[in-house]
């Protein structure tokens, strides 16, 4: 009896498997008719981040007034041994194709690269922009040294330095901004492949800043000390914002005429010493900076964009903005008038062996003369500013960045064909 139980009930179990499959397969054929009768229709492209398109063929080069973006790689080449000016206009001939190309979101064809590594086929252009200068070294090494202007004379040593010579300088000097990272490497691997013969990869260094909609409104971008950094910067729509920054169409003083529209870009790789800047309390870093942290607003009162008053004193007389602050240290009215537009990068390369981070600043400024923007502001902060010990500058470089290219021609042509 009880083995006919034991049949009977292995019988039903065996069918209601069955039926259990008959009925799986039915409702996943079911299932996928219905999907395919219903399918919604395709999403709609994204088209902020990734549709973004910056033009390589304009008056300026771009990345020098393009807002600050995501992502950047900064590199030096050096002219191979036996490669003079033909072999350097045929490169810069090639890098403003690959560029022009690149910015527009089409894939590398040809060329001395070969074909496109596929690194962002699937990618918008993302805003990406690439800018190329000229380094001292570059006009002896082309046998161009009557055409090289005199603003791009070696910069002053300054006492806080500790520069290394080897991530230092160049011949040859490409910026590359994107708001994508994959966008930016594709950009920075094509480039590196067109270098070919003619060129060798001296230095190369990596940043990035905040990803644009991290923020509910467009934001001034902070630093890794926390700081909101470039709040004083010229903007084009101040009355002299091309004379502080621009070489004018028709140079002046001697400066030659292929850098009509151009810039000069320094370049310094500051590293933060965060470890001893965090230990600092809330108060003492924005007496060491001259600005509130949580807004930028300066010490004196206001918002951000208040200009700070450098007289205001406090019940004991002493100012509100501390002598030694950076904020007053730097400032245009304590300097003369000078004034650059900084274009930074932050950086993060790992740490040291004491577990210390090497991370810090890729300063970027640009300016229409770097003995009147960049040196004397350095030289101020270089003999008394309170944020000097807090860093150290670990590599410099000083470029000629000509006029943007138009179309059918290339970066430096004016240069190279004269």
């Amino acid at each position: 009896m009880t083995g006919s139980n034991d049949i009977s009930r292995r019988r039903l179990l065996g069918t209601a498997g069955a039926a259990g499959v008959s009925g799986l397969a039915l409702g996943a054929a079911g299932g996928a008719g219905a999907y395919a009768a219903a399918r919604p229709a395709p999403e709609p492209a994204l088209t902020s981040v990734g549709a973004a398109r910056a033009m390589f063929h304009v008056k300026h080069q771009p990345g020098i007034t393009t807002p600050s973006q995501a992502r950047g790689h900064l590199a030096a080449f050096d002219l191979t041994a036996g490669a003079g000016r033909k072999e350097a206009a045929a490169l810069l001939r090639r890098w403003s194709a690959v560029a022009a190309r690149l910015m527009a979101g089409e894939p590398v064809a040809g060329g001395a690269a070969g074909a496109d590594t596929g690194v962002a086929l699937d990618a918008g252009p993302s805003g990406l922009t690439v800018t190329f200068g000229f380094g001292h070294s570059f006009f002896a090494r082309t046998g161009l040294t009557g055409s090289r202007p005199a603003a791009l004379d070696p910069l002053p040593e300054f006492s806080a330095d500790r520069l290394d010579p080897e991530r230092s300088n160049g011949d040859l000097w490409v910026q590359i901004g994107a708001d994508d990272a994959l966008v930016a490497f594709h950009a920075l691997r094509a480039l590196q492949k067109e270098a070919g013969s003619a060129a060798r990869l001296r230095w190369q260094m990596n940043g990035f800043n905040r990803s644009p909609g991290a923020t509910a409104r467009p934001m001034t971008t902070r630093n890794l000390m926390g700081q909101v950094d470039g709040t004083r910067n010229p903007r084009p729509s101040d009355a002299d914002f091309d004379r502080r920054v621009f070489v004018p169409e028709r140079p002046t003083d001697g400066t030659p005429a292929w850098m009509a529209n151009g810039s000069y870009a320094v370049v310094r790789r500051i590293r933060m010493l965060l470890d001893d800047w965090e230990k600092l309390s809330l108060d003492r870093q924005e007496r060491v900076i001259g600005r509130r942290k949580a807004d930028g607003a300066p010490l004196s009162g206001g918002t951000e964009t208040t200009d700070p008053d450098l007289e205001k004193a406090d019940a004991d007389g002493k100012f509100v903005i501390p002598a030694d602050a950076h904020a007053r240290v730097a400032a245009p009215e304590t300097n003369g008038g000078a004034a650059m537009l900084r274009r930074p990068f932050s950086y993060h390369d790992g740490y040291d062996a004491d577990g210390a981070p090497d991370a810090g600043l890729l300063f970027v400024c640009w300016q229409a003369d770097p003995l009147r923007g960049f040196v004397p502001v350095q030289r101020k902060l270089d003999r008394g500013d309170a944020l000097s010990p807090f860093l150290r500058h670990e590599s410099s470089g000083l470029f000629a960045v000509p006029g943007g290219a138009a179309e059918g021609s290339y970066v430096g042509q004016e240069l190279l064909e004269a």
